[in-house]
């Protein structure tokens, strides 16, 4: 018996695809930026499979704000450290 529903790399694969004309029309530094969210949203592929959503973008805007509320904190860490 196969499986019946696609992996988690493989909906963020089919994902990006999609948007694939989206990124078409930015910038080479954009394009850049926009590789790195798809990235971030793949870091965070397993969690993707335990909540299974029905609309897999949902997970990966979920993904892109976790991965970005991380760095933030990392920054704020940095930013006290600095000014103490």
């Amino acid at each position: 018996m196969g499986r019946t529903l696609p992996t988690s790399r493989r909906l963020l694969d089919a994902l990006e695809f999609e948007w694939r004309d989206f990124r078409r029309g930015l910038t080479e530094e954009e394009q850049r930026l926009f590789d790195a969210l798809w990235q971030k949203a793949r870091s965070h592929a397993s969690a993707t499979a335990n909540q299974s959503p029905l609309d897999p973008m949902q997970a990966v805007l979920l993904a892109v704000l976790l991965e970005h509320e991380r760095e933030i904190a990392a920054l704020r860490r940095e930013a006290a450290a600095r000014a103490r």
